[in-house]
């Protein structure tokens, strides 16, 4: 049972206190807005590391013990006992050590996922308190372990919500339908480009739109990031390619907007070669996305994201040799149950498909009305996915389904297609 809520209101004004050790003293925001449905991504600051800490875990609890409030650290694992609503996966934490003056923090890009705001509302919706708690774990540190803890209240996901991109996708689209590699002769004009962005929040999103030429580094995952995904000083070091054209749009706290690509005709296809077009996503001055990193300055996280942004590709050739290119369909992933028309079942709503090679994460993705109503992500061998009980509820005569395979680069090496479902 959860404690009563005077208790978990206690004073914040604990973090303000002097630290008795070098441990982790505290973090900033201490309590952000969520949404109440779907994802949410947040930046935070925890600040002041001993230079031999460092975080190990990190996870969502529905109550915290009384006396522990937002932003205090404890010696204890603050969660209420039966009230743990998942835990974050280190190989998708996007956390960096940061130096702010004399001191170490650590930026960490906090993603809730759909099911942990889902247990939250569930746990509301039955009578408990709105609000449920990140945790995370440092070790290492002066005194043993410490747990930061981070309220999350939950809201509509519009302008109280920081600013984050939480899906991209990045498509050449032409006659034959959408493609994130091309192949195009010496010269000719490439087809029409746009982003599709799904985010939390509302405010300004800012960026350029740059292309990779033949001969040019390569682009590392940090330079795939989205500018406010890294630490303040982290940011500058990004490197940069030719520029192409700049953007600065107004997202309203509708969750969806298509950015239009620049006109085609600026993409250069005059050398032979490969080419990568990057989407790069600035930091904008987002009042619910600051976080305060511990010298009287606030880090800017307008347009934070946990995950590399994906590229368009294309190559560049002599006419004749990129017409005798072989005109091979893209990779297919082979979809098992449910059958093409079949019925999701209501005990076990069950996905699955056939693995593909060098797979490092699938997105299984369902539609109805035109609208995605669900989007997961799987690991490798799992081959499965089982939906949750909501889902059928959301379903259309006009629903499909569809399983995409990422490489370790998140860019899709194989999909399949889209499958009909119905559920009575």
């Amino acid at each position: 049972m959860r404690a009563p809520r005077p208790l978990r209101t206690l004073a914040a004004a604990a973090l303000l206190a002097p630290a008795a050790a070098l441990a982790v003293t505290g973090v900033h925001p201490t309590g952000v807005n969520v949404r109440a449905s779907g994802p949410t991504t947040v930046f935070l600051t925890f600040q002041n590391l001993d230079p031999n800490e460092r975080a190990v875990d990190a996870f969502w609890c529905g109550a915290v013990q009384p006396g522990v409030t937002g932003g205090s650290v404890t010696a204890f694992d603050p969660c209420v006992p039966g009230t743990l609503y998942g835990r974050l996966p280190l190989r998708h934490t996007q956390a960096r050590a940061s130096q702010a003056g004399a001191f170490v923090n650590l930026t960490d890009i906090m993603t809730i996922p759909a099911t942990v705001a889902r247990r939250a509302y569930q746990d509301a919706a039955a009578g408990q308190a709105s609000d449920f708690f990140y945790v995370r774990r440092f070790t290492g540190g002066v005194g043993g372990d410490r747990y930061v803890v981070v309220t999350c209240r939950m809201s509509a996901g519009g302008a109280r919500v920081p600013l984050a991109l939480l899906d991209v996708r990045l498509t050449f689209a032409d006659a034959r339908g959408e493609a994130t590699v091309l192949a195009v002769a010496r010269g000719e004009r490439l087809p029409r480009f746009e982003a599709e962005l799904l985010y939390n929040g509302s405010g300004e999103l800012r960026g350029r739109w740059e292309v990779v030429l033949p001969g040019d580094p390569p682009p590392r995952e940090e330079d795939l990031l989205t500018e406010a995904t890294l630490p303040v000083e982290a940011r500058p070091l990004q490197r940069r390619y030719t520029s192409i054209e700049r953007f600065s749009v107004a997202l309203l706290p509708d969750g969806r907007h298509v950015l239009p690509g620049p006109d085609p005709a600026r993409l250069p296809t005059a050398v032979d070669g490969p080419y990568q077009v990057l989407l790069r996503v600035e930091a904008t001055d987002d009042k619910e996305g600051q976080s305060q990193i511990g010298t009287g300055a606030a880090a800017i996280a307008g347009g934070v994201a946990g995950f590399p942004l994906p590229v368009l590709r294309y190559y560049v050739g002599a006419p004749d040799l990129v017409a005798a290119l072989p005109q091979r369909p893209p990779a297919r992933i082979a979809l098992m149950l449910p059958i093409e028309g079949g019925r999701l079942g209501e005990e076990q709503p069950l996905f699955s498909w056939v693995d593909v090679d060098g797979a490092s994460l699938y997105r299984l993705e369902v539609e109805a009305s035109g609208e995605r109503v669900l989007a997961a992500l799987v690991r490798p061998g799992v081959s499965h996915y089982v939906a949750p009980p909501w889902l059928a509820e959301k379903l259309a005569p006009d629903a499909r389904w569809r399983a995409l395979a990422f490489d370790a680069r998140n860019n899709v090496i194989a999909e399949s297609a889209w499958r009909a479902l119905r559920t009575r």
